[in-house]
């Protein structure tokens, strides 16, 4: 069996990567800057092999790298750094190639794609970001495609949308799946009448380990789209119907982001990506479906109770 690492592992995403993997019986290894994160995500399962590693030194990325066969590229920065986006791959890519790894999947977002010119797009949708953060993640995946093109290794990219789900903090829903469940104010960013789809975190696990088994994946861009389109508004009518109350919202616009930017950097940030929340980037995942047959996508209703139940959440 191939050996496989995840770069980045610790979040959401890589944990359920991870299960998927571990599921099959395979060995893996995650790979972090903070150890105790990562043993306390992955402690408990005898198939991970725990590396720590620091980027910005070329013989700790190799070593992080070594007999692996592919490499599952998760690794997140401070929503405020992005600029450090390209600066990573073009390291991690560098260690990798002198390890010899085979293959690197990139878990990707809409941000290259810029102003959707259609709906839903598909994986041939022009890339023109018109943000930083859009340029930054395009800079990422060209450094990662032209590795491909010149026959370093052979790479991919999967796009996700926004996603949610048990103990999933970084998520536009986290706020008021926490209020729901535990009582208090909902945070959200609106508006919230708007078409846009959520991935179940858990959901994706299945889904990436399928993919890095499937030569045909590598040197294409592919969508993971989310559970159908739906908006704020009705993720939130089904968590007050779950638990039987109705939720408390404090609802930012992007003239409110930009007053609370003064104060807040993380939310300075997120000015230049609110064009998301009114102009959204809906995705097509016919090309994925058909790579690698059904995908089980959880229903927004089931999500929802899964997530409100890991905060603690019960039912009026």
């Amino acid at each position: 069996m191939s050996r496989i690492a995840l770069f980045g592992a610790a979040g959401a995403i890589g944990r359920s990567i991870a299960s998927a993997i571990s599921a099959q019986g395979q060995p893996y290894r995650v790979v972090g800057r903070n150890e105790t994160s990562l043993r306390k995500a992955f402690g408990a399962d005898p198939l991970a092999e725990i590396i720590t590693w620091d980027p910005d030194s070329p013989a700790s990325v190799e070593a992080a790298a070594h007999g692996i066969d592919t490499l599952i590229y998760l690794v997140g920065v401070h929503y405020t750094q992005f600029e450090l986006h390209p600066e990573l791959m073009r390291k991690t890519l560098a260690g990798a190639i002198r390890a010899g790894v085979k293959q690197i999947l990139l878990i990707g977002t809409v941000y290259p794609y810029g102003l959707p010119q259609s709906s839903p797009i598909r994986e041939d949708h022009p890339r023109k970001p018109h943000t930083f953060k859009g340029r930054m993640r395009k800079a990422q995946e060209d450094l990662l495609m032209q590795a491909h093109e010149e026959g370093h290794l052979r790479a991919a990219v999967l796009r996700l949308p926004d996603f949610y789900g048990p103990g999933v903090e970084a998520s536009f829903l986290h706020g008021a799946i926490k209020a729901a469940a535990q009582g208090g104010t909902a945070d959200l960013i609106g508006p919230l009448d708007r078409p846009h789809e959520f991935v179940f975190v858990p959901d994706v696990g299945p889904v990436v380990a399928r993919l890095v088994s499937t030569p045909a994946a590598f040197g294409k861009v592919w969508h993971l789209a989310g559970a159908g389109v739906t908006t704020q508004k009705a993720l939130v009518a089904e968590m007050e119907r779950q638990t039987g109350r109705k939720l408390k919202k404090r609802v930012a616009g992007k003239t409110m982001l930009r007053l609370i930017g003064l104060f807040h950097p993380m939310m300075r940030e997120l000015v230049e990506m609110h064009y998301l929340q009114t102009q959204p980037v809906i995705m097509d995942d016919t090309a994925l479906q058909q790579l690698i047959g059904p995908i089980r996508k959880t229903p927004y209703g089931e999500g929802i109770r899964m997530a409100l139940q890991a905060q603690g959440g019960r039912r009026s």
